[in-house]
């Protein structure tokens, strides 16, 4: 067996974890779909995808880092989000992570929450901040998940090109 295909494997296999990532917070997804697309480079020697087009997949990779960073606190800075109610999103995004789909929708949203709570302030004003920060992290995946879709058509272009 061709030692090839066991790279190509797990490149594919980052790719996919990757592509998950995107959505579940807890994997780094759009530097894990970078891995796996750098390592199917490497593995075909460079010979078709070249430094110039990993570079500009580095470069989207950091975008999708900086994206994620600045969507959740534009999002809760607009609500007027607290201390608590960033540290409640965080707990309620990993807690989540053990409830499935509805934990991953929801523990974001019923963190902050309740981390505003906490901070003693208000239902309502704790149920702003908790929507916004929610579709900040929903608007933040959906850009992460756009730019993988933009790297794997630039990838798959550079390749066969």
């Amino acid at each position: 067996m061709d030692p090839d295909w066991l790279w190509y494997g797990l490149a594919a296999l980052l790719i996919i974890a990757g592509l998950a990532g995107t959505i579940l917070p807890v994997l780094p997804g759009v530097p894990m779909v970078f891995l796996g697309l750098w390592l199917v480079a490497w593995t075909d020697e460079f010979s078709r995808v070249g430094g110039g087009v990993l570079w500009l997949l580095a470069a989207l990779t950091l975008l999708s880092i900086l994206i994620d960073l600045l969507a959740s606190l534009l999002g809760a800075q607009r609500a007027g989000a607290t201390r608590g109610g960033l540290i409640g999103a965080g707990i309620g995004t990993i807690v989540g992570l053990f409830f499935g789909l509805p934990g991953i929708v929801l523990g974001p949203l019923a963190g902050a929450i309740l981390g505003e709570l906490v901070y003693r302030r208000g239902l309502g004003t704790a149920a702003d901040v908790g929507l916004a920060t929610w579709m900040a992290l929903l608007v933040a995946a959906a850009l992460k998940l756009a730019l993988v879709f933009v790297m794997l058509g630039i990838f798959v272009l550079a390749f066969l090109w």
